[in-house]
């Protein structure tokens, strides 16, 4: 259930403004679940999430799944283990920095490398406009398809985004920039996201990785 895994994924926030450490934290939710004092349960929601969902949509969310509760309820409860504390935070165009606590210092725990990562399409879509901005001529080629890729190469890349059809490219790729979240729709090897008012983009996966096909057919 999207909503329970919510609550737990927020619970570290609660932890750090709190005395209890997050096993403590944990160990009470869990308790307070399995008692069905879900008030007592919300007050142990981070402020940013109860300012999201109130109190009594918490709750009637509660009652009305109470196999769910249940187990989770003993899923968290005295546990003894260690756990891991994280944080995530997003920037850019969606991407997410993920960060971790290790001996009471937090240490960045995502790949730094990732700048053009092609195992989705909106991560293919990142790239490319991530290329773009930075005028990586070069590493917008590796968004082409096989049937294009022959015919392009860094130069004809450059004068395609800043020849005379300039203005428009830059309109269509602010469009997109401004769209980046919308949905995408997934067959097989290739996706589709509408945008803006009239406009598709389209991708195709070649060899495991996505590549973008066409920006407004």
């Amino acid at each position: 259930m999207r909503a329970l895994a919510l609550c737990l994924l927020l619970l570290a926030a609660v932890a750090c403004g709190r005395n209890t450490g997050p096993s403590q934290t944990l160990d009470h939710y869990g308790k307070a679940l399995k008692s069905k004092d879900f008030g007592k349960a919300y007050e142990l929601m981070s402020s940013s999430f109860r300012g999201k969902v109130s109190r009594e949509d918490y709750v009637r969310m509660m009652r009305d799944n109470p196999r769910e509760v249940a187990e989770t309820a003993d899923r968290v409860r005295g546990k003894k283990g260690s756990l891991e504390v994280s944080a995530e935070f997003e920037y850019g165009l969606g991407d997410r920095m993920l960060l971790v606590q290790e001996g009471g210092r937090w240490r960045i725990a995502a790949n730094p490398l990732g700048f053009y990562d092609q195992s989705t399409p909106r991560n293919a879509l990142r790239g490319f406009l991530r290329a773009y901005r930075l005028e990586r001529w070069d590493v917008m080629l590796r968004f082409v398809p096989n049937m294009y890729r022959e015919k392009m190469d860094p130069a004809k890349m450059k004068a395609q985004f800043t020849g005379p059809s300039r203005e428009q490219m830059e309109n269509l790729v602010n469009t997109l920039e401004a769209n980046v979240d919308e949905p995408i729709i997934e067959r097989g090897n290739d996706a589709r996201m509408s945008y803006g008012d009239r406009f598709t983009v389209t991708f195709v996966r070649e060899d495991g990785a996505w590549k973008l096909k066409d920006l407004d057919n």
